[in-house]
């Protein structure tokens, strides 16, 4: 057997062990990136758009364990804080991004992926602001970097201050930035943090639309067509489904147990993609930047939860 063929089977027994649901979405994170630290980034581009088309997935799926009265309860509930974290946060990041002298479209695409949903905000407005592939790959790195972090130290610090399911949830779809974090981290707290995760977090995920608009008049892109997340319409019909159609429990049971599972899967695929030569690349003022931004949406978000 050659060595590309062992790796391939070595890549594909993990995915597999991790979708039975025998690893938790932490440890699937860290087999992830042990992998490529020792065998180094073997399916790169087929695992980026796996990641994209999973956790799509695995969000609709989700739609079928949530009834219609309680999502539209927590989106309302989460729409102050909404706002107020992703103004303040691209305010912050602006000016911290000059304060550093960092190159501005690379300190906005931070900035956008703490403020509202890590990779897919900065895949989003970077097409808006026609940023450079180098530039894509730093905010990235910087933001899944901290993306692992928080998904090993949010559950931590919630049962620290004794948060409850639904206060967790809340935190962490706030104050995670990409939502394969949130929905792990939310995953390890409990099913209800998972619930309450998703739907503010997803809730979150359309103030793309209106940033993206923002983003092109502050950087004066004519001309650019903004990609709508369809896959959030599906995860509304999903619930509406689940809320109105006679379905059977062991079903909808089902479908929720093989999305919690893609999940999982999904956060090895993220964990593949990690490299530390990447992280050595990205130098120290962008992690300046996306470590300050997260520091002050964790902490204020927190405060006001708690409170």
């Amino acid at each position: 057997m050659s060595k590309h063929h062992y790796t391939t089977v070595v890549f594909l027994v993990i995915a597999a062990l991790c979708f039975t649901g025998l690893f938790s979405s932490a440890i699937a994170l860290v087999l992830g990136f042990l992998f490529t630290l020792l065998f180094g980034k073997h399916f790169e581009k087929h695992t980026a758009k796996a990641i994209s088309y999973l956790l799509k997935i695995a969000i609709v799926g989700l739609g079928f364990g949530m009834s219609l009265s309680e999502t539209l309860k927590t989106g309302k509930e989460g729409l102050l804080i909404t706002v107020f974290t992703i103004a303040t946060t691209l305010v912050l990041g602006l000016l911290l991004s000059r304060v550093l002298h960092l190159q501005p479209k690379l300190g906005h695409l931070i900035s956008s992926g703490t403020a509202i949903c890590g990779g897919s905000a900065i895949a989003a407005i970077s097409a808006v602001v026609k940023a450079k592939p180098k530039t894509i790959s730093v905010a990235m790195g910087v933001v899944f970097t901290l993306n692992a972090i928080a998904l090993f130290i949010f559950p931590s610090i919630g049962r620290y201050f004794s948060m409850s399911q639904h206060q967790f949830g809340l935190w962490a779809a706030v104050a995670i930035h990409d939502t394969s974090s949130v929905v792990g981290a939310a995953l390890i707290y409990g099913q209800e943090a998972l619930r309450v995760a998703t739907t503010v977090k997803l809730a979150r995920t359309l103030w793309i639309i209106p940033v993206a608009l923002l983003t092109m008049l502050f950087f004066k892109a004519e001309g650019q067509k903004l990609k709508i997340p369809w896959f959030i319409l599906l995860f509304i019909a999903a619930i509406l489904c689940n809320s109105y159609l006679d379905m059977p429990t062991w079903l909808t049971t089902g479908i929720t147990t093989l999305a919690e599972r893609l999940l999982v899967l999904t956060l090895f695929l993220v964990g593949s993609t990690l490299a530390i030569k990447d992280l050595k690349e990205t130098g120290i003022k962008p992690f300046v930047l996306a470590v300050s931004l997260w520091v002050f949406i964790s902490v204020a978000s927190l405060i006001y939860i708690l409170n």
